[in-house]
């Protein structure tokens, strides 16, 4: 009786999220949401522990929520999602949990590549990845980088201060093929021309970075890009993210007044 009582409990409990579900989504406006969302995708490891289950099983959990997490972007005017798959931190995990984790995310770019819905963009340093990782991506890239669809960058070895280390680099390897002095690169330098040389170049802001796990922090995500985004922190861990979460992540952002920086 008493399994009988927790299906019940656990059944009504499901339809209540649904309905409030319904009831949160059914007070947005479309026309106040975020254009592009990025998404700090935080405790994988802390759930599975939670659950009883391996590090592995909860990476390839917090793989498979990615698309669900799409598809209600699908159901919204999101142009542009930015998941963190993988820090250049991440990089130094000890070998027997960075090769697994290594395969899950290649499997879920191939996913996202061969799905047909999104286009795949890799954002971070390729050098840093095994050779193997570096072709998954390549090969996601030639399939869906031009489709229609939500632009999905996947930040894959991926950290904040090395993409502004990269971009000044690049601007600077530019101007000096172009000619220029040091010199004259400083004294014309503007942000804009930082913003021409980061991974997402060309693509709006972040209007909107959400991490789940109930860690408050940015972590290194997006720092040139986030400077006028609002920020959302959900307590569920990612695996456990579900899309009454997202859509209070939306309605969160809505009721806010944005001040860039003002």
């Amino acid at each position: 009786m008493s399994a009988i009582k927790s299906a019940m409990k656990n059944t009504l409990r499901r339809v209540a999220v649904r309905l409030y579900a319904r009831r949160v989504e059914g007070h947005l406006d479309s026309a106040q949401g975020p254009k592009h969302i990025g998404v700090i995708l935080d405790g994988n490891r802390r759930w599975a522990k939670a659950a009883g289950n391996t590090t592995k099983e909860g990476h390839e959990a917090g793989a498979a929520k990615i698309r669900e997490l799409l598809g209600w972007c699908a159901e919204t005017d999101v142009e542009v999602v930015t998941l963190w798959l993988l820090s250049t931190d991440n990089l130094n995990r000890p070998t027997e949990e960075l090769t697994p984790l290594l395969s899950i995310v290649e499997g879920a770019v191939r996913g996202l590549a061969e799905d047909g819905r999104w286009r795949v963009n890799h954002v971070g340093a390729l050098d840093v990845l095994p050779e193997r990782t570096r072709k998954v991506l390549r090969e996601a890239e030639e399939l869906a980088g031009r489709r229609p669809g939500i632009v999905v960058n996947v930040a894959i070895g991926y950290g904040g201060r090395q993409e502004i280390t990269d971009a000044v680099r690049s601007l600077l390897a530019k101007r000096a093929a172009d000619g220029q002095s040091l010199e004259e690169v400083a004294e014309s330098l503007r942000t804009s021309d930082i913003s021409d040389h980061l991974y997402t170049r060309g693509q709006p802001d972040p209007d909107l970075v959400i991490r789940t796990s109930g860690e408050q922090r940015l972590s290194g995500f997006m720092l040139w890009q986030s400077a006028h985004s609002e920020y959302y922190f959900c307590e569920a861990y990612w695996p456990a993210f579900r899309k009454v979460d997202f859509l209070r992540a939306l309605r969160d952002y809505a009721a806010r007044h944005r001040r860039y920086g003002v």
